[in-house]
């Protein structure tokens, strides 16, 4: 379980990194990067940044792709924005969830379509 400190840096690096990926990331190039979560380590130096890409798979193959390699300079702008004693280092990695959230709900419609076998 974590403590209300993580959670309260948790929540806030969520909202900083999100802003600093619109400001700074092309949508054109990328697709439309959205930060579902942001996981912190127990001794708030790392944080792994849960992303999903919403675009063509290219779109979503460059846009992990610049995420990384961006890493330092948006870790640095989330510095920036956020006051802590560390600036936490920054994964990114996709979250398919939403996907699969929505491939569940399809094939509970399919079902509820479908007559009953007896």
């Amino acid at each position: 379980m974590q403590s209300r400190r993580q959670q309260r840096v948790r929540e806030l690096l969520k909202r900083a990194i999100g802003e600093v990926i619109r400001r700074e990331i092309p949508v054109h190039q990328s697709g439309l990067v959205s930060v579902n979560d942001v996981g912190v380590a127990g001794d708030l130096q790392s944080a792994t940044v849960f992303v999903s890409i919403l675009g063509t798979p290219e779109q979503q193959k460059q846009g992990i792709a610049l995420l990384r390699q961006e890493r330092k300079r948006l870790q640095s702008l989330v510095g920036h924005a956020v006051v802590l004693k560390y600036t936490p280092q920054l994964h990114f990695v996709v979250d398919d969830s939403i996907a699969q959230g929505n491939r569940i709900l399809d094939i509970i419609q399919e079902l509820e379509k479908s007559p009953p076998a007896t």
